[in-house]
């Protein structure tokens, strides 16, 4: 067991690392989030955590920290020994301690180390296969701090209902990794429905958003499901820079992505098929260019808002690019600074010139490299992006902000992260093998909800081995409950 100062001011605020559930006392308050706020795995991806869990938590501490009741306690944030949930809790309290306290990330992370705790567990891309590329508590805290630095997130200012609700898939499935410059989203169809319990959203479904937040461009990274002139002949330049899936850019297309993003005037919405990893990646690009993010800062920003993003060869590619688009980020940045009297009066030359007009429309339904475009996304063969929105389209509301509270278990709603939980604990063979079933798809809800009715699994009449242990470890840490069981 290790227990840490994470704070100087009166050293009121320490994480621990501990076996078993303490019992606060006079002096000592203990608090954990390990089943409160729950990572939502693609695969074996386990973490960071998103922007919004960051931001609950964040609010929860600081209200225990302003608590008069707790003025004269120390604040423990204890978590377990499951090496997953360590290493999110360490990024949680380390956030705060670079958001709040002001600490450096490495005085955080320092702090997260000394004493016995040890080290901590890296994260992983979520990817299906090995993981090849290892992302650190470290590195997010170093993503954290960079993007509060560049002013891309304020927390006395964040919406996070608004997050929480456009991350959903039925909602359509976007988040800002830059606010109000980039919009990562998952891919529109040429038609709104529900295909196999997975909404479609089409290009009119974006068309308020955007233009409210003043998303002027549409960049698509995928073959052409959609006629780019929807969203062209709604007012919108859109561009077609294809690049096969789980794959990495060229340098024509990397360059091309940055032009473009540097020549719009409004937010950049970038797209590929799930929205994550050739959408991720280029974003990542211009974040080193124009923000000297390293590699691992900007893949630990985009997971925190996005999660799931840059996966496999392309978390390797950002490593391999960060040093050029430093360079060529300096270069531009010198040539501005130089340039800049000349610059504005050229500005304001062409402002006054009526029949003048210089614009990105050039670009509308361009297309770089497109020639195997139809050769690798025929969609005769599931691609990495089409797995990931898949999986992404299962889930279910976590809160109480994105819908009614029910039991997930008897109203026939399965929680992907409650699944692993529930195939950990539950000791009926039976049920774990058709939960598992339930999963991959080969046997309906319905048929597992009749074999737990039959055998007194309904939600009325819970017995220790599965209700309880399933509704207080699993459901009402998420929120859910069932109103005869809730007691």
């Amino acid at each position: 067991q290790g227990c840490s100062a994470v704070s100087d001011a009166a050293h009121r605020l320490y994480f621990a690392t501990l076996r078993s559930k303490p019992k606060s006392t006079a002096n000592t308050h203990y608090f954990c989030t390990d089943d409160e706020l729950v990572y939502e795995n693609f695969y074996a991806d386990f973490g960071p955590l998103n922007l919004a869990m960051l931001y609950r938590y964040c609010c929860k501490l600081n209200k225990k920290l302003k608590s008069f009741t707790l003025t004269r306690k120390r604040i423990v944030h204890y978590t377990s020994f499951d090496q997953r949930k360590r290493a999110n809790a360490a990024v949680l309290v380390g956030a705060y301690a670079v958001i709040y306290l002001k600490k450096t990330p490495e005085e955080a992370y320092r702090a997260l180390i000394s004493g016995s705790n040890a080290s901590y567990l890296p994260f992983r891309d979520a990817s299906f296969g090995n993981c090849t590329y290892n992302l650190t508590v470290l590195d997010c805290l170093h993503g954290i701090r960079k993007a509060l630095q560049h002013g891309f997130f304020d927390f006395e200012a964040f919406d996070v209902n608004e997050y929480e609700h456009y991350e959903r898939v039925e909602n359509g499935d976007f988040n800002w990794v830059v606010p109000g410059k980039f919009l990562a989203f998952s891919g529109p169809h040429p038609k709104s429905k529900i295909e196999n319990g997975y909404p479609l959203h089409a290009p009119e479904a974006y068309f308020p958003y955007f233009r409210k937040h003043h998303v002027t461009t549409v960049i698509r990274l995928n073959k052409k499901i959609y006629d780019g002139r929807r969203f062209t002949d709604a007012g919108f330049d859109h561009c077609d820079l294809f690049f096969v899936d789980g794959s990495t850019p060229s340098d024509a297309i990397t360059q091309r992505f940055l032009h473009i993003s540097e020549s719009t005037d409004g937010a950049v919405a970038v797209h590929c098929k799930a929205g994550l990893g050739r959408t991720g990646t280029l974003i990542g690009c211009y974040l080193m260019k124009h923000y000297r993010f390293t590699a691992a800062e900007a893949i630990a920003w985009i997971r925190i808002c996005r999660p799931g993003s840059i996966i496999g060869p392309q978390q390797h590619f950002l490593e391999e690019k960060q040093s050029s688009l430093w360079l060529q980020g300096d270069a531009q940045r010198s040539k501005q600074k130089h340039r800049m009297v000349e610059d504005r009066a050229v500005s304001h030359l062409i402002s006054t010139m009526d029949d003048l007009t210089l614009s990105t429309s050039i670009l509308r339904s361009s297309s770089v490299d497109h020639m195997d475009e139809n050769d690798h996304e025929n969609g005769l063969v599931m691609t990495q992006g089409d797995k990931l929105r898949a999986l992404k389209g299962r889930r279910q509301p976590r809160s109480a902000t994105t819908g009614a509270l029910r039991c997930l278990y008897c109203d026939l709603y399965i929680h992907t992260v409650a699944i692993t939980v529930l195939l950990n604990h539950l000791s009926d063979a039976l049920i774990q093998s058709d939960l598992q079933s339930v999963v991959t798809g080969t046997v309906p809800l319905e048929t597992l909800r009749v074999k737990c009715l039959a055998q007194r699994h309904d939600g009325s009449k819970w017995d220790l081995n599965l209700g309880l242990l399933v509704h207080r470890r699993v459901f009402y840490p998420l929120g859910y409950y069932h109103p005869l069981c809730k007691a």
